[in-house]
């Protein structure tokens, strides 16, 4: 089987030979990713300890203290509500801005294709209004905020056609939705405000062929099953044990999971042993049951303090362990 296959067999839970992995060089890796290239961020002068400042093509800029991570938003493009009368958002429909997401998706067909989208609603609204005052928003600006999540999601349904086209096989895109202690709002409201916004963008996916692939930090546990209902068919955390894994084997064979092993608990404790059982841990109980489980690998070992060697432990038992026999 390709890569491309045991992928899609692992997330439809169609027992394939092994578990799926998207590990680095020189590990198995079943899956490739592209998406929209529009345009390109504008350069700023930084500000006090600022290494790097910029504005995005959403008229977002933010900023970063190093020269490694995604920044935070310094500057909402929206400060003032009166500002959405006039607010344009990126043209995200235009053929050509996908057409080096199709040549790379031609050229590498024995993978899985996922083209990523900015976020949904939440993820590329928040940083529209910054999320301080996005949040406040929820609750005293609700009109505003509906009209808000219908110019982005007007966005978002363009790019998800404009990636079938392309080539995808699914649809990628990060939603931070919870703390290290709960989600960030109450599940009651995530209900009201963003479960058909999930829906929507989820379903556009799916009628146009394509999986729903999404990255989500925190324990946001609560949304699972509404996660599934709306059409999510991998969720990506870095974090597994903050839901526990107990907790996310109850979903095998409703959702996949794509997880590392732990990035703040077990690889933080450098230990081989430790770090070997966690690994198989996730295998055995995620990825046992006719497929469920891709072995994940957090690309900034830099961010987390930790160096690739230690990572590699992983590596090694997720292929050791992640054969079915």
């Amino acid at each position: 089987m390709t890569g491309r296959q045991i992928y899609e067999a692992a997330i439809t839970f169609s027992s394939p030979p092994r578990i799926a992995m998207a590990l680095p060089e020189p590990y198995p890796n079943d899956t490739t990713g592209a998406g929209w290239s529009g345009p390109a961020d504008t350069a700023l002068q930084p500000r006090g300890g600022e290494l790097r400042r910029w504005r995005d093509s959403w008229g977002v800029v933010r900023a970063s203290l190093t020269d490694y991570d995604i920044g935070e938003v310094v500057e909402p493009a929206i400060r003032d509500w009166s500002d959405l009368d006039s607010y344009v958002p990126p043209d995200m429909s235009r053929k050509e801005d996908y057409q080096r997401a199709a040549a790379h998706f031609a050229a590498d067909a024995d993978h899985f294709r996922i083209g990523y989208i900015p976020g949904f609603g939440f993820s590329v609204s928040r940083k529209l209004r910054r999320l301080d005052n996005y949040l406040c928003d929820l609750i005293i600006e609700r009109p505003n905020v509906d009209r808000l999540h219908e110019i982005v999601r007007g966005a978002l349904l363009s790019a998800i056609d404009r990636l079938a086209e392309a080539g995808a096989d699914a649809i990628g895109f990060c939603e931070d939705w919870g703390t290290q202690e709960g989600l960030m709002i109450s599940p009651e409201m995530w209900r009201e405000i963003f479960k058909g916004e999930f829906r929507a963008l989820a379903g556009r996916a799916h009628d146009r062929g394509l999986y729903v692939w999404m990255h989500s930090c925190g324990k946001m546990t609560e949304i699972i099953p509404d996660l599934i209902e709306c059409g999510v068919n991998v969720l990506q955390f870095d974090q597994p044990r903050l839901h526990g894994i107990d907790k996310l084997a109850e979903f095998a064979g409703r959702v996949a999971f794509q997880c590392p092993v732990d990035i703040q608990t077990t690889l933080q404790t450098r230990d081989p042993a430790i770090i070997r059982a966690g690994a198989k841990e996730l295998v055995e109980k995620l990825g046992s049951r006719g497929g469920g489980f891709v072995a994940g690998y957090y690309g900034g070992n830099r961010a987390i303090g930790i160096t690739p060697e230690i990572q590699d432990h992983a590596c090694k038992a997720f292929v050791e362990f992640g054969t079915y026999r």
